[in-house]
């Protein structure tokens, strides 16, 4: 199989011909027909993951159909079009049994955990615990685009945040992660203000459905501002973008007891940030992390797709094809291109 892989962190890739996966008795492999580019795939190249061993092949934001099969699985056969969490479970242990697989001690991440999905094929393990059926009607590009920040923000807005209609919502950074929750909390009737550094995402945040946009380069108060957009702090609000300030300007800028949740990884230099835990003491704050989400959990979102309530569709921005990821994966962190890149040439 042709794939994107690297034997060193922070060396560029190279497309190299590889041998093609093996099904495990659980699993299967999937042909992938669309993968998206993610911030959390150059933090892996970085070497920021620990749960990557060399050489490696990333990708975790995957669609596509199943071309082979383990003797253990069930419920999925030869040729059905699929997705996949990118935190999976092993549908065994006590966080499985619960329902809640995002946190499963023993889970795998394609991409981290093992070579993923910037290849022509993939390996998934535990197949009928983690495996998404797709509807005809969605295309792999739009699938793929759910499987890391669409359906991420979905948890961290719906499940976490637990946001309801007319309350005011901040979202801190508007990349793919943030547009995200800003159209799914908008699309539950919140008051959404998205706060960024540039114009261009900032205009992109306003068709996602966000009611106000801040940009912080412009402000003396990022905070400050908005309290007195929200009259007296957010709700909930959100860091989408894993940053020390994002962070703690997203805890601060609350009302008393509102609602923090971490959903951009906190890694390399921002992963202990200092916490103004004072004020969420005094005010009865909450803090959530939000780590993906469960496989059983799309089937609301897909619904909600399926309405015309949500369209993760307009968040993408280009199509591009396995070389031309290359340079676009080694850039995310001052990429400057606006939507979700999905590779669909491979």
């Amino acid at each position: 199989m042709r794939a994107m892989y690297y034997e060193a962190f922070g060396v560029t890739p190279e497309i190299r011909n590889l041998p093609d996966p093996e099904p495990t008795e659980d699993g299967v492999v999937i042909k992938v027909e669309a993968t998206g580019l993610c911030r959390s795939d150059w933090h892996g190249w970085m070497g920021h993951d620990p749960d990557i061993s060399l050489p490696h092949v990333p990708g975790h934001e995957l669609a596509g159909r199943v071309v082979a099969k383990g003797k253990g699985v069930m419920r999925y056969k030869l040729g059905d079009r699929v997705t996949v969490p990118f935190v999976s479970g092993c549908g065994r242990c006590g966080e499985c049994q619960s329902g809640n697989h995002q946190v499963c001690p023993d889970q795998f991440q394609p991409g981290f955990t093992h070579w993923g999905s910037f290849a022509e094929f993939v390996s998934i393990n535990y197949a009928d615990t983690n495996l998404v059926r797709l509807p005809d009607e969605i295309d792999y590009a739009t699938a793929a685009s759910l499987g890391c920040r669409f359906a991420t923000a979905f948890r961290a807005v719906m499940d976490q945040g637990r946001v309801k209609g007319g309350e005011w919502v901040a979202v801190h950074g508007s990349g793919g992660v943030g547009l995200s929750a800003i159209m799914i909390a908008s699309a539950l009737g919140a008051n959404v203000v998205a706060i960024d550094i540039a114009e261009d995402k900032l205009s992109l945040a306003r068709e996602a459905g966000a009611a106000v946009t801040l940009n912080s380069t412009g402000l003396a108060d990022v905070v400050e501002a908005v309290r007195e957009v929200t009259g007296g702090g957010a709700h909930v609000s959100l860091d989408a973008l894993g940053h020390t300030t994002t962070c703690c300007n997203s805890i601060r800028n609350l009302r008393r007891r509102g609602r923090h949740v971490q959903v951009g990884l906190m890694l390399g230099s921002h992963a202990a940030p200092a916490l103004p835990m004072g004020q969420v003491i005094a005010h009865e704050l909450e803090i959530y992390g939000s780590h993906g989400m469960q496989a059983w959990r799309y089937d609301d979102m897909l619904a909600m797709m399926a309405s015309g309530r949500l369209k993760p569709q307009k968040l993408i921005g280009r199509h591009v094809s396995l070389e031309e990821a290359v340079p676009l994966l080694t850039t995310l962190d001052r990429a400057e291109q606006n939507g979700i890149s999905v590779i669909t040439k491979f």
